[in-house]
């Protein structure tokens, strides 16, 4: 669970923030429902960072910042005809009908966007973001044609914020990759790409040259207009105000009702101008919209039906392996070159070598590639009718390809790894300083991968000390590095030195430490030597005492901490970086001091996070299971387990409004 929650919180930044895709959507997909299915059955180790109860990702700084009148949110997906029985009947119990009509359309494949009108004028426009708030692109979504700036008719609502998609057509997406290959330059994946990048540019001259489109689905905010009855009536509004509607929606009764829509945009899909990777289904009546109500991250009351992943076939003509920042060696199969969703596919991770013999995956086999559309494709299985008779098996090498030390895996792991750790192997070197400024870690803006390349590669850094050691000749030798952009490295790396102990925790990139592990060891700690102090004490063995750590991350953090040459990088690196410790740390008092909770179901109005957040700030602790140290469990709707077994061991159960009574009676004091 922990590692499907990191995984797919760095897959959502590099699909949202950086519209650069690491994985297929639908490899994305089978993670997020394994992490569901997981989470479901053990809600008491859900991480309060899990991507189930989140939208989207952090803005990028390059834009400014637009608060969204009313969250953007996402859709649960179904994939299969069960789904969507299941789908059907959770609205009519939840509505206590035998029959309910649907508006179904189409689930479009670009960024979505939100454009607030006022009287009428088009005055902002953000994308998603974090759901709560987006990057304001005003500027470039002007040069959109399709988008009027003034709404149509005289009686227009006095506030409008109109909820769609911007995308580009098949048709504008291949003029637009030749002009790339005419100028040499790198061409996009796909649409939904090439309209991310296009809305994101900081030049709108260049947003306006990409022909972008636009189709409306709904609205965020409405004043001084009254709301349609049905959200298929607010789309024929929406459409005589002007706004670009899609004319492939369909009102349609019960779950058999939406699979025949499903089947029919199915037929349709490969001949209509634009991409679109599912169809939407709505409960029409806004009333029983609003009956059902949301649940965290999502509508009770819509669902996204996507359709299958495109699949190929192709041959494994060789099996190698890649080396990870934490050592991990992950083979990776070559493939004679497929074209799967608009990306010619050449390589596939198998993730690990347990996964290679349990698919029974060989060098010469044919095998079934699963579209996903994007960077890093699925190999999904192997074809037996196809094997030829000198098919070779995999080989875990012995020694590591990058620097030539013996790769070992312990019992207890599925994964094999170097053994030459970050100072011998450089593939760990670069990773690991990769990992030390991320956006999430020490934040080094401008600090990207090919620059710590090249930075290692040439021998100016060793380690993440040595990041502070640089100068703007150094930066400047580099290829394509010029003084302006060496200038930005420079003061961003001034910037990152005022962190926290949370973030620099993370930023070592100890095994099984995560985000939330790090807070948690920053917090009961207060100071890097009560910590360090820890690690050194009989194996680590007051490090159980944290909430969440176990025996696994404590022996990982103890043998991390100890080792020679990584205690030499944390004091170098502590010359260089300052948080606040020691007579600084906030002692905890009031009704929550010392106090820890479990929370489990959907609350009222806060989120996890928020009332991880305020529990946290009131000198509260927040555990992810329930133990006899559990001081309160908060359960809201649909509490499980957790619920449950406080009940079995007599712990105060607390809901949203009895949190709220011991929040504003806690208080918090410094030392």
């Amino acid at each position: 669970m922990a590692w499907l929650t990191a995984e797919l919180n760095r897959h959502i930044y590099a699909y949202h923030v950086m519209d650069a895709p690491t994985i297929p959507d639908a490899e994305y997909d089978r993670m997020f429902r394994e992490l569901q299915d997981l989470e479901a059955a053990h809600p008491e180790a859900a991480s309060l960072d899990s991507p189930t109860s989140r939208v989207g990702a952090t803005p990028i700084p390059e834009f400014k910042q637009v608060t969204h009148t009313v969250p953007m949110l996402s859709l649960n997906n179904g994939f299969s005809p069960e789904d969507v029985d299941n789908f059907d009947r959770r609205v009519r119990e939840g509505l206590g009908v035998e029959q309910v009509d649907y508006n179904g359309e189409l689930k479009f494949d670009g960024l979505a966007v939100s454009l607030r009108y006022e009287d009428g004028v088009f005055v902002q426009a953000g994308t998603r973001g974090d759901g709560a708030t987006g990057e304001d692109v005003t500027v470039n979504i002007r040069t959109i044609r399709a988008i009027p700036l003034r709404l149509h008719g005289d009686a227009v609502p006095s506030v409008l914020e109109v909820r769609g998609e911007v995308l580009m057509y098949k048709a504008d997406f291949a003029k637009l990759n030749q002009r790339q290959r005419d100028a040499g330059q790198k061409e996009y994946a796909n649409p939904r790409n090439a309209a991310a990048g296009s809305l994101r540019q900081l030049d709108s001259r260049i947003t306006s040259s990409r022909n972008l489109s636009f189709f409306s689905y709904g609205i965020g905010a409405l004043e001084g207009a009254a709301m349609p009855e049905s959200h298929s009536a607010l789309l024929d509004w929406l459409a005589a105000l002007g706004l670009p509607v899609s004319k492939e929606r369909a009102v349609v009764t019960g779950a058999a009702g939406l699979m025949d829509y499903f089947t029919d945009i199915g037929k349709r899909r490969a001949g209509l101008a634009y991409e679109i990777d599912g169809v939407v289904y709505k409960v029409d009546r806004i009333e029983d919209q609003r009956k059902l109500g949301f649940i965290s991250r999502a509508p009770r009351f819509a669902m996204a039906h996507k359709f299958p992943a495109e699949e190929a076939l192709t041959e494994v003509l060789d099996i190698g392996v890649q080396v990870g920042r934490t050592g991990a060696i992950t083979p990776v199969a070559r493939l004679a070159p497929v074209f799967v969703g608009g990306v010619t596919i050449e390589n596939a991770t198998l993730h690990n070598e347990s996964e290679v013999r349990r698919k029974d995956i060989r060098i010469g086999d044919t095998v079934i590639v699963r579209r996903a559309g994007d960077v890093i494709p699925e190999v999904v299985a192997y074809v037996p009718e196809r094997r030829p008779a000198n098919v070779r098996e995999f080989v875990m090498p012995a020694n590591c390809p990058v620097c030539g030390s013996a790769i070992v895996r312990p019992e207890d792991e599925a994964v094999a790894r170097c053994s030459g750790g970050w100072t011998h192997c450089s593939a760990q070197k670069k990773g690991g300083l990769m990992h030390f400024v991320s956006r999430r870690a020490i934040d080094v803006e401008g600090l990207g991968d090919q620059l710590i390349e090249q930075l290692v590669d040439k021998g100016v850094i060793q380690t993440a000390a040595d990041l502070y050691a640089l100068d703007q000749d150094k930066l400047c030798a580099l290829d394509r590095m010029a003084t302006k952009s060496a200038q930005n490295v420079l003061a961003a790396l001034e910037k990152s030195k005022d962190t926290t102990l949370a973030r620099f925790i993370y930023a070592l990139g100890i095994r099984n430490v995560g985000e939330s592990t790090a807070k948690a060891l920053a917090q009961h700690f207060g100071n890097l030597d009560a910590l360090l102090h820890a690690a050194a004490f009989e194996g680590g063995i007051q490090l159980l005492e944290v909430a969440d750590v176990g025996p696994v991350v404590a022996r990982s953090i103890a043998e991390f901490l100890t080792d020679p040459e990584n205690a030499a990088l944390v004091a170098q690196l502590r010359t260089h970086l300052h948080w606040k410790e020691g007579a600084h740390v906030m002692k905890p008092t009031g009704a929550l001091a010392g106090k820890t909770f479990v929370l489990t179901g959907t609350l009222p109005t806060l989120s996890r996070d928020e009332a991880a957040a305020l529990i946290e700030a009131a000198g509260g602790k927040v555990s992810g299971s329930v133990s006899k140290k559990t001081a309160y469990v908060v359960a809201g709707d649909d509490a499980g387990s957790k619920l449950a077994k406080a009940q079995e061991l007599g712990i105060a159960i607390l809901d949203e409004g009895d949190l709220q009574a011991l929040l504003k009676s806690s208080s918090t004091e410094p030392e």
